[in-house]
């Protein structure tokens, strides 16, 4: 555990009403964590009073740092942009809605040596029913066509090894099939219940069309990519120094 520091990355678009006590939430994980860990807020072109608080927040707060995108991009962007910016061994993901907790990531830790990702699956779910039913049906659809086994891909509380997360091919969509792009690797990936809550303000994002139509149309985008993934392994290596002065 000694190796392992870790970024949470925050993706935020218009969530001023939750992010005062995702930040409480946070800190309760933060006081509790045993490795190095630090948030990462990425403000997707939020038009509401989210960057101002994002901003407060990371002033008045000792590891909490941000990224402003000049625009809204997307989730898929928005994760990526975290990866692209963080050093850290371990890259965490979760939203600010407050309807997964920042503490169960505390469950995941013993998992990161043996795993290449730990992600949530979304145990006795407080939503909508015709979020629970466009989601079980998109889940369900998923399995059956790529065959990834992953019982709650949209589970918004994940952690996975940095290597592997900058080595995913990124496209829109991606968010979705985060655990089958690691799998796509060789990377292991273990799935834990956690706990879920109904959403604290604001609304959600999606609605019945994009959370169905987005997820079918994406299953047939990563099933094209994955018979053309580019997978390899180094077995040595020896890096020479350059010519100093076009001298031989």
């Amino acid at each position: 555990m000694n190796t392992i520091s870790l970024t949470v990355i925050v993706p935020v678009f218009n969530e001023e009403g939750c992010l005062k006590r995702f930040t409480e939430a946070m800190d309760a994980f933060l006081e509790q964590t045993p490795v190095p860990t630090q948030v990462l807020f990425v403000n997707d072109g939020s038009t509401d009073n989210s960057l101002a608080q994002i901003k407060e927040i990371c002033q008045q707060k000792t590891g909490y740092s941000y990224l402003a995108l000049n625009r809204n991009y997307g989730l898929s962007t928005a994760i990526k942009a975290g990866i692209d910016t963080i050093q850290t061994t371990h890259i965490g993901y979760i939203d600010s809605d407050l309807q997964t907790s920042p503490l169960d990531f505390m469950l995941f830790f013993e998992h990161l040596p043996h795993h290449e990702m730990v992600i949530g699956i979304r145990a006795k779910r407080k939503d909508t029913f015709v979020k629970k039913i466009s989601s079980k049906i998109a889940n369900g659809f998923r399995r059956y066509m790529i065959n990834d086994g992953i019982v709650d891909t949209g589970c918004p509380l994940k952690i996975m090894d940095s290597d592997y997360a900058r080595r995913v091919p990124f496209f829109d969509g991606m968010h979705r099939f985060f655990p089958a792009l690691i799998q796509l690797q060789g990377g292991k990936v273990k799935q834990l219940p956690v706990q879920h809550f109904e959403r604290y303000a604001g609304y959600s994002k999606y609605h019945l069309f994009n959370r169905l139509w987005g997820p079918l149309n994406d299953t047939f985008a990563f099933r094209w990519m994955r018979k053309r993934y580019i997978n390899y392994t180094v077995a040595e290596e020896f890096m020479n120094q350059p010519v100093a002065n076009g001298q031989f």
